[in-house]
């Protein structure tokens, strides 16, 4: 029992962690909040609560966008309460123009959402410009003691919070490369491509937060660390690459499953297919746990990915008269995939060097 629960805390040390720093900081912002008088306290938490993320870069841009919204929302509330008074008109019209002006400076989704919900802690308990005066300085403490805090939320910087839910795509993708490898080798069903699809549109899902990954590294250098920008350039890359293979799987998972439903895949072609796509599972692979063995290697796994896919469309080419058009079809389309995936592994791929110097 007493394992279980050691267990459980450990696997989730770094949540723990996080609204360890989160309640610290409130608390914090409470204690100082305080000396400023009524409620003081009360908003410099709230706004702490709100600010506080991961990382100290995501925090800052979030604590700045608090700060501006604080400043809109009360300007927005005090003319608000002064044209109509407290009163239905006014609390609709401050969250109307509070959402709008929010919107409109892009202070992002988050801080859109807490700038009305910031000025109506303002306005909640009363106008007036004292009042006003006090519970924007709450706000700013409530602010900076959550950027403050911010910086123990996470033990490892955006850089390598990165690489570390890069390595684990790139493993995932491997590994699930590798399965198929097999499947096709020793003939797979429709119900095994099933969970192979599944698997594939999984990983394609985690990628919107790899590119939220990425934004708080490039982040993170732009504002904190500048001496670190060609390490956040280099994950970028390295994200894109994996982005572009993870999609590729999906496209090959996806051939294969539909392939499992007609006439499957060709039996003269099947050894090939197995082979190439086993040699892509490898070169995902190296590509992250060997990038140095790669540059110094007589042949890149890349380049061994090319050959295989390169005898497979040569069996499928060769023996055209003995192959359905379909398997043929689906044949070309996996060499075509692999084939993108052995550019992107490399940098080699147009569309990969387009989407750098577009970023």
């Amino acid at each position: 029992m007493f394992a279980r629960i050691s267990e459980a805390f450990k696997s989730r040390a770094l949540w723990l962690r996080q609204i360890g720093v989160a309640s610290l900081s409130g608390a914090t912002a409470w204690a100082i909040g305080n000396q400023l008088g009524t409620n003081g306290g009360v908003v410099a938490a709230i706004v702490s609560t709100l600010t506080i993320r991961i990382s100290l870069h995501r925090s800052l841009r979030e604590g700045i966008g608090q700060i501006l919204g604080t400043v809109i929302g009360a300007g927005v509330a005090l003319v608000s309460v002064k044209v109509f008074d407290f009163g239905f008109i006014a609390v609709a019209l401050t969250i109307f123009f509070c959402a709008i002006l929010a919107r409109a400076l892009r202070l992002g989704t988050i801080a859109s959402v807490n700038v009305p919900v910031v000025a109506m802690i303002i306005i909640g308990p009363g106008l007036s410009e004292s009042s006003v005066l006090h519970r924007l300085e709450a706000t700013f403490i409530g602010a900076a003691v959550a950027i403050i805090f911010s910086y123990f939320s996470h033990p490892k910087t955006p850089i390598d919070r990165t690489y570390e839910f890069l390595n684990k795509l790139v493993l995932q993708g491997a590994s699930l490369l590798a399965e198929m490898s097999e499947g096709v080798a020793s003939g797979y069903n429709q119900e095994v491509a099933g969970h192979w699809l599944a698997r594939a549109r999984a990983l394609v899902r985690k990628l919107p937060e790899l590119r939220m990954q990425i934004g708080d590294a490039k982040g993170y250098t732009r504002w904190i660390r500048i001496g670190q920008r060609d390490e956040a350039e280099k994950a970028s890359l390295d994200s894109l690459a994996v982005e572009h293979t993870l999609v590729q799987i999906r496209v090959i998972v996806r051939t294969l499953f539909d392939a499992s439903l007609v006439a499957g895949i060709a039996e003269i072609a099947r050894k090939e297919t197995a082979v190439a796509l086993s040699a892509a599972s490898y070169a995902l692979t190296a590509h992250i746990e060997d990038p140095e063995e790669i540059i110094g290697a007589k042949q890149s796994p890349t380049q061994d990915l090319r050959d295989a896919t390169d005898a497979l469309t040569k069996i499928l080419v060769a023996n055209n008269a003995k192959v359905e058009n379909a398997q043929i079809v689906k044949g070309l389309s996996i060499v075509s995939n692999l084939e993108i995936i052995a550019d992107s592994l490399d940098y080699t791929s147009p569309a990969l060097n387009d989407e750098v110097e577009g970023a």
